[in-house]
């Protein structure tokens, strides 16, 4: 059976983003660019992401290279929610780097939305378990990832459905911005270190459902 999976980057202090990246001050990016950039400098700087959002040739090989190729092998599905999607509408390349139908979370009425490549966003008004089992059939044996943002992962931790999480702790403080780990049911899910890959740039850690 396809495992469901969050795959992200987190500050220091437990951020997913900073305080300021918003619709709202998408075009004022002083705001939070330096911090977001910061925060993902790690993962632009290896060779297979790169070759995905077409930066160019080049970039770094090894362990954490191989982490995101097997994290974007293992994907048949991806699940965001509006906020996330409206950020990487204006900023993501108009062939998208996921190549996998994506469903939205949101209020929003919209018809799917396809992109080069193989990507169509289809967006869902009727909750998360909606977008969960239209991901499962959609995965098939692939797995299903939890992209984002911080809110979607709550409500994934929450329903008790998540298998595993896959963090990058990068060294760097935010102050403030979207908490990873804030309104959980208590009792919260359980986990247990299964990987740590360290380096430089970035701590990798994978935790597994107990």
């Amino acid at each position: 059976m396809s495992k469901v999976f969050v795959n992200i980057a987190l500050s220091l202090d437990g951020y997913m983003a900073p305080e300021g990246m918003t619709m709202e001050n998408w075009d004022r990016p002083e705001r939070w660019a330096d911090k977001w950039g910061a925060l993902m400098s790690w993962a632009l700087d290896q060779q297979y992401l790169r070759e995905k959002l077409k930066f160019g040739s080049g970039g770094e090989t090894g362990p954490v290279n191989d982490m995101i190729r097997h994290t974007f092998e293992r994907t048949g599905a991806n699940i965001m929610g509006k906020r996330m999607f409206e950020g990487g509408e204006r900023g993501w390349p108009e062939e998208a780097p996921f190549h996998t139908p994506v469903f939205v979370l949101t209020h929003e009425q919209r018809e799917p939305w396809l992109r080069p490549g193989g990507t169509t966003f289809y967006f869902i008004n009727d909750g998360a378990e909606r977008a969960l089992a239209l991901a499962r059939a959609a995965a098939g044996d692939r797995d299903i990832r939890i992209s984002g943002g911080a809110d979607v992962i709550q409500q994934y931790l929450n329903l008790g459905v998540v298998d595993e999480i896959e963090i990058a702790l990068v060294p760097v403080l935010f102050g403030g911005g979207r908490r990873l780990f804030e309104n959980l049911s208590d009792p919260a899910p359980q986990f247990r270190i299964n990987r740590v890959v360290d380096t430089p740039a970035a701590t990798h850690l994978r935790y597994v459902r107990r």
